[in-house]
């Protein structure tokens, strides 16, 4: 890739990591990931600054301060601090999700809609940025090329958990794979289930144990092999997504397919605004037990974001 590295800068949440990552690709640029190690004082009043912040991070990245790269992206409040210090030393930075903080601090802040975060060097978007566009589907069904065996229609099945604003308990689970199964019972097909770090356990056991004797994949966790996340969004002909999770929902609502929500009414708050948002606008439906096919155009937000990133900046 031509030009200098990109610094991506994160607290290592895999979320945070995949945004960041997602735009730097998308600029065309090598990246240089920096996983952060907060230090007391400063990580409790993060992106604030205290006297004495360049040692923040530890001392890597005090000394890395006085090298700072011509771009840096940062995700989550951490970085948020990070980011400000590396302007302050003449680097040019672009700070993913809100930080809690003016964005005037920053070069440009990238933030979802249901932030409802606003100023003249604010750039809104749709969900969340990820790599999912039809160069990567295309990849990722060569490389999970044996999904294609599944018969048809596959089902992608993507659960996540509770969080601060999603109430997915045991109830929730067996009303969404009771539609589930009666599907497989009726029209045949399979389903191909992945799990996330929010998943409680005992979800991983009922469900194992409903689509026992169905045509079925399982993935969760390291003991199961790699994870087909993958492979399951580019050989899906349509994906059911817990609403928990906005970077979840907009990778699977970057494929061409349909997509089924299941728990809306458990979920409140930003991810809320976000499922309302899809539902409006026809990208996505709730789960019900008919679970209809309907046409959709893939939500891409990632390039859009890293063009105004390169139109501002001259990234």
């Amino acid at each position: 890739m031509p030009g200098s590295p990109v610094w991506t800068i994160t607290d290592g949440n895999a979320g945070n990591v995949r945004q960041a990552h997602a735009l730097a690709a998308a600029l065309g640029r090598p990246i240089r990931d920096w996983r952060l190690e907060p230090r007391t004082p400063w990580s409790w009043v993060a992106p604030r600054r205290l006297p004495g912040a360049a040692r923040a991070f530890g001392p890597s990245f005090a000394d890395a301060l006085s090298r700072p790269p011509r771009l840096a992206i940062g995700c989550g409040r951490q970085s948020a601090l990070a980011t400000r210090l590396l302007r302050a030393r003449g680097a040019r930075v672009v700070q993913l999700l809100d930080p809690r903080l003016d964005p005037r601090h920053w070069d440009l802040v990238v933030a979802p809609e249901h932030d409802r975060l606003d100023g003249p060097n604010v750039v809104r978007l749709l969900g969340s940025l990820h790599p999912v566009d039809s160069a990567w589907l295309a990849e990722a069904a060569g490389h999970y090329a044996a999904l294609a065996t599944l018969p048809r229609p596959r089902t992608a099945l993507l659960l996540g958990g509770n969080s601060g604003h999603a109430r997915l308990d045991t109830a929730f689970l067996h009303a969404t794979l009771d539609v589930l199964v009666r599907h497989l019972e009726d029209e045949g097909g399979s389903v191909l289930a992945t799990t996330s770090r929010r998943t409680p356990p005992e979800f991983t056991g009922e469900l194992r144990k409903r689509l026992a004797g169905h045509e079925s994949l399982v993935w969760s966790g390291p003991a199961d092999g790699g994870n087909p996340y993958p492979g399951l969004l580019a050989h899906a002909d349509r994906i059911v997504c817990t609403g928990d999770s906005v970077n979840m929902l907009s990778e699977a609502c970057a494929t061409a397919v349909p997509v089924h929500i299941a728990g809306v009414d458990r979920v409140g708050g930003r991810p809320r605004r976000f499922i309302d948002s899809l539902l409006g606008m026809g990208r996505a439906r709730p789960l019900d037990g008919r679970m209809e096919s309907f046409p959709v155009t893939p939500l891409r937000e990632t390039a859009r974001v890293a063009a105004e990133v390169k139109r501002r900046l001259g990234a």
